[in-house]
């Protein structure tokens, strides 16, 4: 913090900016994770109509590019075929609904052999293998965890980080992939 501790007419405005912050980033965040879940609402059924399922949806602005991109998978994999009559499909919803604002670009990929594990049933699929996780709030003093995965133990993830077991809340996930093993 810039302010001195001891000056009430600092620590005041100090204490107003901060949760000025807290608010608008919230808001900011709540807002994007409802996006989120409205853009997976919408396209799941479309996307499991195919054949195919709904992994996870990104998006990110940057500036005036925005990249809308779709994860899918099957038992067969994935291949440019299937993104492309993925794409058409989900290019026909997102221009009837019109869920995203302004210019975007739609990115419809396989997961990749760094997957992104989202759901329960995701991490239940690779029990076993090497995950990197980044928390939402630290754990134990760390918000980054790249391990094995012991057990999906009802909505917490058992990891094993360098031999030392950590217990990891699910809804508290922020982001975790499949660590590639080449």
């Amino acid at each position: 913090m810039f302010f001195r501790q001891n000056n009430p007419i600092l620590d005041g405005f100090s204490w107003v900016i901060r949760k000025w912050a807290t608010a608008h980033f919230s808001v900011v965040e709540d807002s994007l994770a409802t996006g989120k879940n409205n853009l997976v609402d919408l396209l799941e059924p479309v996307i499991n109509d195919l054949g195919y399922e709904l992994l996870t949806v990104e998006y990110s602005a940057t500036g005036n590019q925005s990249l809308l991109r779709v994860y899918i998978d099957s038992p067969a994999g994935i291949n440019v075929d299937d993104c492309a009559r993925t794409s058409r499909e989900v290019s026909a919803i997102l221009d009837v609904n019109d869920p995203v604002s302004g210019k975007y670009l739609l990115e419809v990929s396989s997961p990749g052999a760094d997957r992104p594990l989202v759901k329960a049933e995701h991490f239940e699929r690779v029990i076993g293998e090497r995950i990197k996780v980044k928390m939402k709030f630290p754990v134990m003093g760390r918000q980054r965890f790249t391990g094995k995965l012991q057990q999906l133990d009802g909505s917490t993830l058992v990891l094993d980080v360098d031999n030392e077991a950590y217990d990891l809340p699910l809804e508290d996930v922020e982001k975790a992939n499949l660590v590639a093993e080449f």
